[in-house]
C-alpha cells in the first residue's frame, strides 16, 4: 500500500499525477495520492490543480492558506497519509520511463527505509535563462547507481523518494524551521541515525529550471543554511563537497589568500554565470567564496 505524497506551489500537477494513477493502477497497489498546494499565488493554476481532481477517488487536493514551506508540507502531507509508505514527489518532476511505481514496489524490502531512484534532466539544452540550473544539475545531480551508493546519503535528492512513514516522520521532525537548502540536513539526519538506504535506477526527470538569476540567488541562500547549520552544530563541518573545499583552503592556511585574490573577480564571475557559457567550475567557486566569506567574517 502506497501514499504518493506531492508538495506543489504555483505548479500545474495534473500531467504528473494523471500518470502516477495510472502507473499505480497498472501496478496493482493500493494506493492513495495527496498533494498540498502551500498557498499558490497563481490561483489560475491552483484552481485547475483543484477542479482536475476534486472527485477523484484516489486523489485528495488540500489546499493550505499560509506559505510554510516544502519541510513542513511534507510533514503535514505525512501526517495525512494512511499508508506504510510514502513517495514523495516534487511537483515539477516527471517519470523517466513507464514502470516507475512497479519499480519502487519492486524494490521494498523488510531491511530498507528509504529507496532513492534518482534525479534526470533533459538532454536538450534550455533557453539560455536557465541554462546555469540545468547545466548543474546535469552535472551535480544526475548521478548513476554505481557512483551515489559509494556516498549514499549526500547523493540523495529529495526531488523523488520512497521511505517509511515512521522514518520520515521521525526524521522531518529535526526540521524545525524552514529555508532554503535543508535537504542536506535532512541527508545529514539520515546518516546519523544510520537509516537503512538503497538506491535504485529509478529516476524523474526535473522539469523545473529556474531562471538563472533567482537560481544565484537560491544557490547563496543555501550556502547560508549551510553555514548556519554547521555553526550550529547540527551537521558536521566535512559533510558537504562545499566545505571540504573549504577545509582544504583552511589546511594549508589559504583562506585569506583566497578571498583576497577572488573578491575582484566576483562581478566578472556573476555575470558570466548568467550567460550561455556559463560555467559549473565558477559555480563552484563563486559559492565556495562566499562561504569562506561567512566562515571569515563569523557571521551569525
Amino acid at each position: 500500500m502506497l501514499s504518493i505524497l506531492i508538495p506543489t506551489y504555483n505548479f500545474n500537477v495534473v500531467p504528473l499525477v494523471e500518470t502516477l494513477v495510472s502507473q499505480s493502477i497498472d501496478s496493482g497497489v493500493v494506493f492513495e495520492i495527496i498533494i498540498l498546494d502551500d498557498a499558490s499565488t497563481d490561483t489560475l493554476i491552483s484552481d485547475q490543480n483543484k477542479a482536475a481532481f476534486d472527485q477523484h477517488d484516489t486523489v485528495q487536493y488540500l489546499l493550505s492558506y499560509k506559505n510554510k514551506g516544502r519541510e513542513r508540507s511534507r510533514q503535514k502531507l505525512a501526517n495525512r497519509a494512511k499508508y506504510h509508505w510514502l513517495l514523495f514527489l516534487d511537483a515539477d518532476t516527471k517519470p523517466k520511463r513507464e514502470g516507475f511505481i512497479e519499480r519502487y514496489i519492486n524494490a521494498i524490502d523488510a531491511e530498507t527505509k528509504l529507496i532513492f531512484g534518482g534525479i534526470a534532466y533533459m538532454d536538450e539544452v534550455p533557453q539560455i535563462n536557465e541554462i546555469l540550473r540545468w547545466q548543474y544539475g546535469k552535472s551535480r545531480e544526475e548521478i548513476s547507481v554505481d557512483k551515489r551508493v559509494k556516498n549514499k546519503y549526500l547523493t540523495i535528492n529529495s526531488g523523488g523518494f520512497l521511505i517509511d512513514k515512521r522514518t520520515f516522520l521521525d526524521i522531518n521532525s529535526l526540521i524545525t524551521w524552514g529555508n532554503y537548502g535543508l535537504d542536506i540536513l535532512f541527508t545529514y539526519n539520515l546518516l546519523k541515525n544510520e537509516i537503512p538506504v538503497k538506491h535504485i535506477d529509478n529516476p524523474v526527470y526535473h522539469l523545473g529550471l529556474e531562471p538563472n538569476q533567482e537560481y544565484l540567488i537560491k544557490s547563496k541562500k543555501a550556502v547560508q543554511t549551510l553555514y548556519f547549520l554547521q555553526n550550529k552544530r547540527l551537521i558536521s563541518s566535512n559533510y558537504s563537497s562545499l566545505q571540504k573545499m573549504y577545509n582544504r583552503l583552511k589546511k594549508y592556511r589559504l583562506v585569506g589568500v583566497f578571498l583576497f585574490f577572488i573578491k575582484g573577480f566576483i562581478p566578472m564571475i556573476e555575470k558570466r554565470l548568467l550567460t550561455k557559457k556559463t560555467s559549473v567550475y565558477l559555480f563552484d567557486l563563486y559559492r565556495l567564496f562566499y562561504f569562506s566569506e561567512l566562515k571569515s567574517n563569523n557571521v551569525a
